[in-house]
């Protein structure tokens, strides 16, 4: 079973000698974002991304987004910042908005699934942004085997998952709900998923500097 820690904003800085020490051994980590739990690993790491994507059963042709703490963090996972991106980042960041960029040429395909791009979001949640500037960017993808709901608490997600997260970070509850909206904001802002942020809010937003969201 995996151990499970409290994170909060007072034991953020406590559990980061724990955190590295998974990270370093190429491990997984479950830890809560703004809506459920999410499974996190280095995203240059392909040991740790190829037991990711063993423990959830996901399809190798499907990406895998990753987190960031700070907009500094984002030069490392990406080739360019295109305008619309520029924008939407201006905007609704740090929140529930993941943004499909041109991927840095030399990230993973395990990560990227050879699709040339790579979809980040700046977490808002606080604790999670502390831990994310000292532990640089993370995956992001949901706490759970492929084709099965998303988790809100630890204990659910140690159930599910076992002995294939090596460390859960406990949160408490997550808020659960719709998950990240997601733009490609590379060339013509395209809608790729929505969800918790409004579509409404993001169309405006881009209308207002010329541009058309479309889906």
């Amino acid at each position: 079973m995996a151990l499970i820690l409290p994170f909060t904003d007072t034991t953020c800085d406590r559990v980061l000698p724990d955190v590295r020490q998974v990270l370093d051994a190429h491990g997984v980590l479950a830890l809560p974002t703004e809506t459920y739990y999410g499974l996190a690993v280095r995203p240059t790491d392909e040991t740790a991304l190829r037991r990711l994507i063993e423990l959830k059963g996901r399809p190798s042709d499907k990406p895998i987004l990753v987190l960031i703490g700070s907009l500094d963090q984002l030069p490392q996972l990406v080739q360019a910042t295109p305008p619309a991106a520029a924008l939407l980042m201006e905007q609704f960041w740090p929140g529930p908005l993941t943004i499909v960029f041109p991927a840095a040429p030399d990230l993973p395909a395990l990560l990227t699934a050879g699709t040339g791009t790579i979809g980040v979001r700046q977490a808002p949640l606080l604790q999670l942004q502390h831990l994310l500037r000292h532990t640089g960017p993370l995956t992001g993808t949901s706490a759970n085997r492929s084709s099965e709901p998303p988790l809100d608490n630890a204990v659910a997600v140690q159930r599910a998952l076992g002995a294939g997260v090596d460390l859960i970070l406990d949160g408490g509850h997550t808020p659960g709900g719709l998950p990240s909206t997601m733009v490609d904001a590379r060339d013509r802002p395209h809608l790729l998923r929505a969800g918790a942020l409004s579509t409404d809010l993001i169309r405006a937003a881009l209308a207002r500097q010329g541009y058309e969201l479309s889906s």
